[in-house]
């Protein structure tokens, strides 16, 4: 039997209907078409399938998306546009944009998971309070857990005592853009069913909170409890829960721009000193430290609550000349001041550090710092080499010239300025005023050790010469060494009481007692009255 072909069928098909459709019109009186407008009849459109999109807005970027992005998505018609929104999204939150992989990106989708994997509880992981925090903010520095309640001593600060407490996870961040520094957060199980919900106190956990004679009434006064810190007050869990709910924006895009277009001339530019450091990791990382300062005379105070408070904006982008990965840098320095120190507080300096690890080789950086309350803003390009250390001979860090130099802390841990074991906060313009310490900070590597006295087989003096002479020298007697062997910590402080006003140069000499090698780094600085 002969068998018609698709397209054959089609073009019969077609055929009869529009016989039918001529016979038809045949017997139906002749009608005059009516005129209609295109500017008001509706475009035929069709409809798209966007449930995708649907999922990707009410359930993957739930947390974080803004209120803005939200209401600027709904308005798209086409999943077009909507694809091309969702590139921009994550484009905007790239922190290295010159790298194939949004790390953001992976790194969001890997807390999902892991939220869906340790915290569902009768409802997907990603819809409960400790998934939704961790997915919006990531992994807590620290973690306090207690899973089956039960016996609890109160902190002092919290007014003593023992009780008996429900479930519950105490989380702590050290930093977060929006909460702030410092942020606890417990999640409370109070019906023993896994499912940990969002505390709105310090109390939630007590299980015998409202049990007379029982519960908690130290501090107490006329029934109002007192708290001795600002964190555990009513007012402050309520403003961070709200933080907490806040998405995370992208920050200072409009600074990426800067660099993306190119510099834009600003007659009011704002002027800022960068510097640079390394200080070595491993074989093949060193941390670089990208250190700006600015002085307080070149911002515009703005009143805060009753405090003149003047703040920049920073973006740094790090870019490498072999395709090596650079990276992007944001953040805030905030300078507040009374009535009363407005004057003091505009002749000292605000400071921002922060260290990226980079593989050895050649980069430039480009830095954008705007002034808040002016607009005004600075833009410093600067080309820099990170160094490749030696395994085998001796070397040295950069010389830093501190304004303070200490031991860290356990508070500082986490924080801006800390190398190692040491606070280090860099002087940028080498001034100094009498009566002011200078510290003097440098590791040293792959220093050998003197197996008859157990300390580092090193000779270092520290030479400081005025007018290029030589008017102090001090050597380095290794006491009160924390580090050995492949890196040696040198951290002197130099007084600048003892120093008549002028320019000065400290150079720090390194022999290798094993080797027979030497190496020298210097800085200079000036003092005044």
């Amino acid at each position: 039997m002969f068998k018609m072909s698709f397209a054959l069928r089609s073009a019969v098909i077609a055929l009869v209907l529009v016989a039918a459709f001529a016979t038809g019109s045949a017997q139906a009186p002749e009608k005059t078409p009516v005129p209609t407008d295109p500017a008001t009849t509706p475009r035929k459109q069709k409809a798209e399938n966007d449930d995708a999109f649907k999922r990707w807005l009410t359930q993957d970027v739930k947390y974080i998306i803004t209120p803005s992005e939200r209401q600027a998505f709904l308005q798209l018609k086409t999943n077009e546009e909507r694809e091309n929104f969702i590139d921009t999204f994550w484009r905007l939150r790239d922190p290295d944009p010159d790298t194939e992989v949004n790390e953001f990106r992976e790194q969001y989708y890997e807390r999902f998971a892991y939220a869906n994997e340790h915290f569902a509880s009768g409802i997907p992981g990603w819809q409960t309070d400790r998934g939704r925090i961790y997915i919006t903010w990531g992994k807590p520095d620290t973690v306090e857990a207690s899973p089956s309640g039960g016996s609890y001593e109160r902190p002092s600060y919290q007014g003593g005592g023992s009780t008996t407490t429900y479930p519950f996870e105490k989380w702590f961040y050290r930093h977060l853009d929006g909460p702030g520094d410092g942020v606890e957060i417990e999640f409370v199980d109070p019906t023993g069913t896994g499912e940990y919900r969002l505390a709105r106190g310090p109390d939630d956990k007590d299980a015998l909170g409202t049990v007379p004679g029982i519960g908690r009434n130290q501090g107490q006064t006329n029934g109002a409890v007192s708290y001795q810190r600002v964190e555990d007050s009513p007012l402050s869990w309520i403003t961070r829960l709200s933080s907490l709910d806040t998405p995370p924006s992208p920050k200072f895009t409009d600074l990426l721009g800067v660099l993306t277009d190119g510099p834009v001339i600003d007659n009011n530019g704002l002027r800022f000193d960068v510097r640079v450091d390394y200080f070595r990791q491993s074989d093949d990382r060193v941390v670089t430290a990208f250190t700006i300062q600015a002085d307080n005379k070149e911002l515009s105070f703005g009143q805060t609550g009753g405090l003149a408070t003047a703040k920049m904006n920073i973006l740094g982008r790090i870019t490498a000349v072999s395709n090596k990965r650079g990276g992007i840098f944001e953040d805030s320095v905030v300078t507040t001041a009374s009535p009363a120190e407005l004057a003091d507080s505009r002749s000292r300096r605000s400071i921002y550090q922060k260290p990226v690890v980079l593989s050895p080789g050649i980069y430039k950086v480009d830095i954008v710092v705007r002034d808040v309350e002016s607009g005004n803003r600075g833009v410093v390009s600067l080309g820099f080499t990170v160094p490749r250390y030696d395994t085998d001979t001796l070397s040295a860090s950069s010389l830093v010239l501190a304004s303070k130099l200490r031991s860290a802390t356990s508070t500082d841990v986490g924080g801006q300025f800390v190398i190692g074991n040491t606070k280090v906060v860099p002087n940028l313009s080498g001034v100094f005023t009498r009566g002011e310490d200078i510290g003097i900070y440098l590791q040293v590597y792959n220093a050998q050790v003197d197996q008859t006295t157990l300390r580092p087989a090193v000779d270092v003096d520290y030479v400081l010469l005025r007018n290029g002479k030589e008017v102090r020298r001090q050597k380095e007697d290794w006491t009160g060494l924390s580090d050995s062997g492949q890196r040696l910590t040198l951290a002197k402080i130099l007084t600048a009481a003892q120093l008549d006003p002028g320019e000065y140069e400290i150079r720090v000499e390194m022999r290798d007692l094993v080797r027979g090698n030497s190496i020298e780094t210097k800085g200079k600085f000036e003092v005044v009255k």
